[in-house]
């Protein structure tokens, strides 16, 4: 980041997260994949037993709020490992600004991988052209060349023998091919949320924390199974969302007499 600024916007680090998979309302069978790549990456020998290779890499598919992100955190956290969080849309974005340097960008990078501890590197939404960010499919990028370089970015990580490779995208559909070949993102989760259980989990955790927060009791006796039927549409990070939107309401009107 200090040689090539603009990717301040677009990458992250989190030396020690400590999400466990039972902070994740639900999603009882992508955790138990998810769980199971952890630990067959962070021990070979289990694949050895069976003649065979842990995947290179894990592909999470599924709606924007599903849960991929944590998901992701949460095995880092699993794996005892760092988290770099790559997203990916605003790379593609930032790359205009250091337009000619891509060459050298990715050669620090994959010298920077090597000489850092473990990471579990997380490249959320390799669909760029088509992230919710940019508000409607950018048919102005020049896609070839920037998926030339995503690949590259790809192998260069999966290469660090001290990385955990992870991606996400919300398209699947149209996600080149060419991500899904062999040495690449091998094993494909599907992250689909239970309804209306696991927002019901999702909730019950998130509204625990605020009160914990709060350091009070905020909800009285909620029947959310009744309040998350009556709408089919929200994720459960819209759900969380929605939870907050509430709580904030009311410290507005707390602040408002």
């Amino acid at each position: 980041a200090r040689k090539f600024p603009p990717l301040t916007k677009a990458v992250s680090l989190d030396p020690s997260p400590s999400l466990g998979f039972d902070r994740i309302g639900g999603l009882a069978g992508p955790k138990e994949e998810v769980e199971t790549y952890a630990c067959g990456a962070t021990h070979p020998e289990t694949y050895e037993h069976w003649g065979t290779f842990a995947p290179s890499a894990l592909l999470l598919i599924g709606q924007r709020g599903v849960g991929k992100h944590l998901l992701a955190q949460a095995l880092a956290a699993r794996a005892g490992t760092g988290f770099l969080h790559v997203h990916v849309p605003q790379l593609v974005l930032q790359l205009f600004h250091i337009a000619g340097q891509a060459g050298p960008l990715m050669a620090e990078w994959s010298q920077a991988l090597s000489e850092m501890p473990p990471l579990t590197v997380f490249y959320d939404e390799l669909e760029f052209s088509l992230a919710h960010e940019f508000g409607a499919r950018r048919t102005d990028l020049p896609v070839g060349p920037v998926m030339d370089f995503l690949l590259d970015l790809v192998d260069r990580t999966i290469a660090v023998e001290t990385t955990l490779v992870v991606g996400a995208t919300c398209y699947p559909d149209t996600l080149r091919q060419a991500f899904l070949m062999p040495g690449r993102f091998e094993r494909v989760v599907e992250v689909s949320p239970a309804y209306p259980e696991d927002v019901v989990a999702a909730l019950r955790i998130r509204a625990a924390d605020a009160e914990k927060r709060a350091g009070r009791t905020l909800f009285d006796d909620v029947d959310w199974p009744q309040v998350v039927q009556q709408l089919r549409d929200p994720s459960p990070g819209d759900w969380v969302r929605l939870l907050h939107a509430v709580l904030r309401r009311k410290a507005g009107c707390e602040v408002a007499g």
